[in-house]
C-alpha cells in the first residue's frame, strides 16, 4: 500500500518543472508512504514517475519504488498482488527476480503478458508503468476500485496520483463539477468517471488506461456478470463459497508486517477475524470503535463475542463528540470528497487506533453486495415471489414458489415499513428502475435547498439507469441482481473511497478478502433463492458458516454499520458546529446551494438528518479545498 504519482507531457515536450511536479504530489500523499520515497524521470524531461513507500512485502530496499524492470520498463504501484508467489513461480524462467517484491512481479507479468498481465493479478492495486520500448504509458486500476486512481489533462500534460488533491496544484482553477455534484446530492457519492473537482477524472474499477502519442485512450478490462448457474444448488455454492474463501484469507494473510482485523460486531468483518485467526494464531489482533454516551450505539458486546471466538485481543476506542468536533475536518480532507455516510468518522478513528499496533488490517467491506445485506433487497425478493406465486413458477421454471411459501416471512416487512411505503407507492410490479431509484434517492427532501435546474436531475436518472438497466451484466427481469449489480458499481467503490482514504490517512493498509475476483464471479451465478432463500438477508454466508460464527451474531437483528449518535451530537453539543458550517456556506454563497433554506430548516428542525450530514461535509469540502485555492497553487511555484 503506497501512493503513487506523475505525468506525461502528451506533445513530446518536456515539462520544464518535472521535478518540482513529482516532488510536489509526493509530499501530498506522504502519509500514504511514511517508509520511504522515490522518483524518477525520463532523459527528456517527458515522463516522471513518483512513489511514497508503506513498506508490507519485501522491506528491503530492493522492494523500492519507482521500480525498473528490463528494457526500459519502469512502474509505480500501490496495493498488493496477493498471488505474487505464484506469478514469480510460474515466471522465474523468463524473468530474473531480484528481489522479493510483488511489485517486480507486475514488471515480469508485463514483460511476459503485456496489456493482459492484467487477467493474471489477483489484489487490489492501481499502477503505472513506462514502457520505454514502445514509449507508452501503460496505468490500471484494480477489478472493484479498492485502490484509487485519478488523473486530470492540462496544458497537454497528463498528471496522475492516488489521490485528488495531488492534482489540485496543476488544475487553472479549483472549481466544482456540475454533472459530478448532482450524482453527489442525489446519491451521496458519484456513480461516474467525473469527480466533484471539475477537470480531475477517476479511472474506473476494473479499467486500464494507456498513453500513446498524444493520445488517452481508457478501456474496461473486467466485468461482473450476474448469469445464474441453475445446474447447482444451495449446498454446492455454500462448499464453493468456503473454499474459495478460506484461499482468499489465506494469501490476504501474506505480509512481512503484523496483520490485524477491524471487527465492527457484524457477519462479514466477524467472519474475517476468525478465518484469519484459523491460518495464523499470530494475527489476533481486532480493533473496535463505540460510542459511550448515548445509549444504543454501543455494539462492542458483539465485537466481543468474535473476539472470543479467536482466542484473540479486542482493542477498543471510546469515541466522543469532541473527537468528531476535532477531526471533521481531516475526514474531509482526507476522503478527497464528501462521500457515503458518516461511517467515515469512526473508521478514522479506529484506524487511527489500529496503526499504534499493526501496519495491516483485515475487514469485511464488499459482504452486503455480494450477498445480499440491504433491506431494500429484501422487498425486491418478495415481489418477486409474489409475481412468480401468481404465475406458479419462479424464474424460467426452475423453481416453484406459492403462496404459503413466502406468507411466514412476509412479517419482516414490518421492520420497514417506511422504505416498503415507498418502494410500492405506485403499486407492484413497476417499473423495477424507479422504484429503485427512489429508494436510493437522498435529494427527495432536499427541494428547497438545492437550485436543481442546474444540476439536471433527469441526466442523473439516465445516468443511474444506463448502469442498473445493464443488459450485459444482468438478466432482464432479475430483480435482485438489477438491484446488487448498480450497488456493487456504484456504492461499494464509494466505500471502498472511504476504507482506503481513512486507513492511508495513518499509514495503515485496509485489505478485504470477500473481494477477491474468483469469489465474486462465483456468487454473482447464484440464484436469488440461494442467496435470499425463505426472504433471509445473506442467506448463504450465513449458512456456510453457521458452525463457526457466534449465534448471537449470526441471528441479531439490530446491526446498524458503525452507528454514529450524530442525530444527538447535532441536536445538543454539536448544534452550534452545524450552524457555524451553514453560516460559513450562507457568508460564501455556494454555487447550486440556496444555503438560506438550509440554515433555515436545520434551525426549524433541530434534528440530524443525513441530509445534515450530506451538505455540512459538502460545505466543509468547499472550506478545505475551494478556499484554499491559492494554497495549493503555491506548492508548484
Amino acid at each position: 500500500m503506497c501512493g503513487i504519482a506523475g505525468f506525461i507531457s502528451l506533445d513530446q515536450s518536456p515539462l520544464g518543472n518535472g521535478e518540482k511536479a513529482l516532488e510536489c504530489m509526493g509530499e501530498l500523499l506522504a502519509h500514504r508512504g511514511p517508509d520511504g520515497k522515490g522518483q524518477w524521470m525520463d532523459d527528456a524531461g517527458r515522463v516522471g514517475l513518483a512513489h511514497r513507500r508503506l513498506a508490507i512485502i519485501d522491506l528491503s530496499p530492493a522492494g523500492a519504488q519507482p521500480m525498473e524492470g528490463r528494457d526500459g520498463t519502469i512502474i509505480t504501484l500501490n496495493g498488493e498482488i496477493y498471488n505474487y508467489l505464484e506469478l514469480q513461480e510460474e515466471l522465474k524462467g523468463a524473468w530474473e527476480f531480484s528481489s522479493d517484491s510483488d511489485t517486480e512481479t507486475v514488471l515480469a507479468a508485463y514483460d511476459a503478458f503485456g496489456d493482459q498481465c492484467l487477467d493474471h493479478l489477483r489484489g487490489m492495486f492501481s499502477f503505472a508503468l513506462w514502457d520505454h520500448r514502445r514509449n507508452r504509458l501503460f496505468c490500471a486500476r484494480d477489478r472493484f476500485g479498492i485502490k484509487p486512481f485519478y488523473y486530470a489533462v492540462v496544458d497537454r500534460v497528463l498528471y496522475f496520483a492516488s489521490e485528488a488533491k495531488a492534482l489540485l496544484p496543476f488544475l487553472p482553477e479549483i472549481d466544482t463539477d456540475a454533472s459530478a455534484m448532482g450524482e453527489y446530492l442525489t446519491f451521496n457519492f458519484v456513480i461516474g468517471e467525473n469527480t466533484l473537482f471539475k477537470g480531475i477524472k477517476q479511472l474506473l474499477p476494473g479499467h486500464a488506461l494507456a498513453v500513446e502519442g498524444d493520445e488517452v485512450r481508457t478501456w474496461r478490462y473486467w466485468d461482473v456478470n450476474y448469469e445464474v448457474d441453475w445446474d447447482h444448488g444451495e449446498d454446492w455454492f455454500q462448499e464453493r463459497l468456503r473454499h474459495l474463501l478460506d484461499d482468499s484469507i489465506r494469501v490476504h494473510l501474506r505480509s512481512d508486517v503484523p496483520v490485524g482485523a477491524y471487527l465492527s460486531g457484524g457477519i462479514d468483518s466477524s467472519l474475517m477475524s476468525i478465518l484469519a485467526a484459523r491460518h495464523d494464531s499470530g494475527n489476533r489482533e481486532a480493533f473496535h470503535g463505540r460510542f459511550l454516551e448515548y445509549p444504543g450505539y454501543d455494539e462492542s458486546n458483539y465485537a466481543e463475542m468474535a473476539t472470543n471466538a479467536t482466542g484473540g485481543n479486542l482493542n477498543v476506542i471510546d469515541i466522543t463528540h469532541e473527537d468528531f468536533e476535532e477531526n471533521l475536518r481531516k475526514v474531509i480532507y482526507h476522503l478527497d470528497y464528501p462521500v457515503a455516510g458518516p461511517g467515515s468518522f469512526p473508521q478514522f478513528m479506529v484506524s487511527k487506533l489500529a496503526a499504534e499496533k499493526v501496519k495491516v488490517v483485515l475487514g469485511g467491506q464488499g459482504g452486503d453486495e455480494i450477498f445480499g445485506g440491504y433491506a431494500r433487497y429484501l422487498l425486491a425478493y418478495f415481489e418477486q415471489c409474489i409475481s412468480a406465486a401468481i404465475d406458479g413458477t419462479y424464474k424460467d421454471g426452475n423453481f416453484v414458489v406459492t403462496i404459503e411459501s413466502i406468507v411466514p416471512n412476509l412479517g419482516l416487512l414490518r421492520e420497514y415499513k417506511p422504505m416498503m411505503r415507498e418502494f410500492w407507492r405506485e403499486g407492484l410490479f413497476g417499473d423495477l428502475e424507479e422504484r429503485y431509484f427512489r429508494l436510493v434517492d437522498r435529494s427527495s427532501d432536499m427541494e428547497s435547498e438545492i437550485d436543481w435546474g442546474e444540476l439536471d436531475k433527469e441526466r442523473v436518472f439516465e445516468s443511474f439507469r444506463e448502469i442498473f438497466l445493464n443488459r450485459a451484466n444482468v438478466r432482464k427481469g432479475a430483480y435482485f441482481d438489477h438491484m446488487t449489480h448498480f450497488d456493487f458499481k456504484t456504492l461499494l467503490p464509494a466505500l471502498l473511497q472511504v476504507e482506503d482514504r481513512m486507513s492511508m490517512a495513518h499509514g495503515l493498509e485496509s485489505r478485504v478478502p470477500l473481494l477477491d475476483h474468483a469469489l465474486v464471479e462465483c456468487i454473482a451465478t447464484a440464484s436469488a433463492e440461494v442467496k435470499f432463500s425463505g426472504g433471509n438477508m445473506k442467506h448463504l454466508i450465513k449458512k456456510a458458516y453457521e458452525g463457526e460464527l457466534p449465534e448471537g451474531i449470526v441471528n441479531r437483528r439490530d446491526k446498524m454499520g458503525f452507528p454514529v449518535p450524530l442525530k444527538e451530537w447535532l441536536g445538543n453539543e454539536l448544534k452550534g458546529l452545524v450552524e457555524d458550517v451553514f453560516e460559513g456556506m450562507k457568508q460564501r454563497n455556494r454555487p447550486f446551494i440556496n444555503a438560506d433554506e438550509v440554515l433555515a430548516n436545520f434551525q426549524s428542525a433541530g434534528r440530524f438528518s443525513r441530509k445534515v450530514w450530506s451538505l455540512m461535509s459538502l460545505e466543509i469540502w468547499h472550506q478545505t479545498f475551494h478556499d484554499r485555492a491559492a494554497y495549493f497553487r503555491s506548492l508548484i511555484k
